[in-house]
């Protein structure tokens, strides 16, 4: 395993990390399995957040007198101070530590929410006071929107930012990587398999090591997934032409179906929560069926009311028709939660 700097911070990382979200899953004791194991075998970036259910304290009992040998990171949905610094103290209790390596504000993608924690008492002004009472070393931000991760990355308000890469999500490589890199601002790569579309770890990683800039945090939630990922890493990287086919197959299924997130579709006149909607069966492969129903049950019981006025299709820059995939996806959301209770 190789260590790489985390852009200006002082944290070194190892060169791909450990995304918390397949943890929720797993039981406390398969879960600390896991996360051990990831940390055995070299993995030290470990992010979660504090929406994330039960991922924060499985975290924290899996690294129990482990803290200086992990590099910790959360995040933080709230905008106002207030509400972000109830989720740092919690997120802080759940890990057992009194400092976290990188709190982040979380899904920053509209300029409402930018207006909200940028605003005095926002989140950002009570975080950056955290930071000086060393309760977080360093402050970062996650978004989907690539106009908004730009402006946050030009704005020089951080020092790290995460975001979506991989090959068939690429809208980070020019201006985004370039602003990163002349900030000297960290990049951590988010869905290295495009939030569960690509199920090839071989061809999306081979594709990740081509970008050095980028620390991918792949999710695992089985020892052998971390040595799948591991294997990729342990010798040279080459991307043959069977592999640049296999990726330009991924691009062509999903080009038109898949959802990249980008909330340009929002927001819906009928208060259509369309985004968590339209990625539902991710959620539920990621999450199985019964945690994703209540994970995304505010979203989905917003879907009837969408009356298919087609704003949201007119605003997609990938033309998707979005009423069309939301109802099928409350129809999958309907059936899971009538087994669910019974």
């Amino acid at each position: 395993m190789k260590y790489v700097k985390l852009g200006n911070t002082d944290l070194a990382v190892s060169e791909f990390g450990f995304g918390c979200i397949p943890i929720i899953r797993l039981v406390k004791e398969d879960s600390i399995t896991v996360l051990r194991y990831a940390l055995e075998r070299g993995i030290t970036f470990f992010d979660t957040a504090n929406a994330y259910r039960d991922s924060e304290e499985k975290i924290g009992k899996a690294f129990t007198g482990m803290r200086d040998r992990v590099v910790l990171a959360s995040k933080t949905l709230k905008r106002d101070g207030a509400g972000a610094m109830e989720q740092l103290e919690n997120s802080l209790r759940m890990m057992k530590t009194d400092y976290l390596d990188l709190y982040q504000l979380h899904q920053v993608a509209q300029e409402e929410d930018w207006r909200k924690v940028t605003a005095p008492g926002g989140a950002l002004e009570a975080v950056m006071k955290a930071k000086e009472a060393g309760k977080v070393r360093h402050v970062g931000v996650t978004s989907h929107s690539l106009p908004m991760a730009i402006k946050m990355v030009k704005s020089g308000l951080f020092e790290t930012i995460q975001f979506p890469f991989n090959f068939i999500e690429e809208g980070a490589k020019d201006e985004l990587f370039g602003a990163a890199m002349e900030s000297g601002i960290g990049f951590i790569g988010m869905k290295p398999f495009g939030g569960g579309m690509i199920d090839n770890a071989e061809i999306a990683f081979k594709y990740l090591r081509n970008y050095p800039l980028v620390i991918p945090i792949p999710g695992f939630e089985s020892c052998r997934q971390v040595d799948q990922v591991l294997s990729i890493y342990s010798h040279d990287n080459v991307i043959s032409a069977q592999d640049q086919e296999m990726m330009e197959s991924y691009r062509s299924e999903l080009g038109k179906i898949f959802c990249r997130r980008c909330e340009y579709c929002q927001p819906c006149p009928q208060g259509v929560v369309i985004t968590p909607a339209m990625g539902y069966p991710i959620f539920v492969k990621r999450m199985s069926a019964p945690v994703a129903v209540e994970f995304c049950r505010k979203a989905m019981e917003s879907v009837p009311n969408c009356t298919e006025c087609g704003d949201c299709i007119k605003r997609c820059p990938y033309e998707l028709k979005i009423p069309d995939i939301i109802k099928a996806n409350y129809a999958l959301y309907e059936e899971q939660l009538k087994e669910k209770e019974g």
